[in-house]
């Protein structure tokens, strides 16, 4: 299966443990693609692991915090969260952003596993 659609399962809760995030996860052997679907308000609450993510917002607002640090990020813009650090996130807007990072979590239930 080396084609997925990210336009499906938007409903399906991506880390319930730590953010109200919906949409389809993509996992390969070594690496993980999500789309996060989030209502303003939504967020994901502090949280840290050891793999590096990087964030890409489609549409939307968010309000990031990585590191202590606060700022915000919009349409074609990237909030890096280094390996280990503390890191939060809150939809100013309805937001659709992209997740890449290595498998963090691989029992969490994926959508679709490459």
């Amino acid at each position: 299966m080396a084609r997925v659609n990210l336009d499906t399962d938007k409903d399906h809760l991506v880390t319930p443990k730590h953010s109200d995030a919906r949409g389809p996860v993509v996992r390969g052997k070594s690496i993980e693609i999500m789309q996060m679907n989030w209502k303003a308000g939504d967020s994901a609450r502090p949280h840290q692991h050891p793999e590096e993510q990087a964030i890409y917002v489609v549409s939307g607002r968010m309000r990031m915090t990585v590191g202590g640090e606060i700022y915000e990020i919009g349409h074609g813009e990237v909030s890096y969260h280094p390996s280990n650090v503390l890191h939060g996130a809150l939809a100013v807007e309805d937001t659709v952003a992209i997740s890449f990072k290595n498998i963090v979590a691989p029992g969490y239930p994926a959508t679709k596993t490459l």
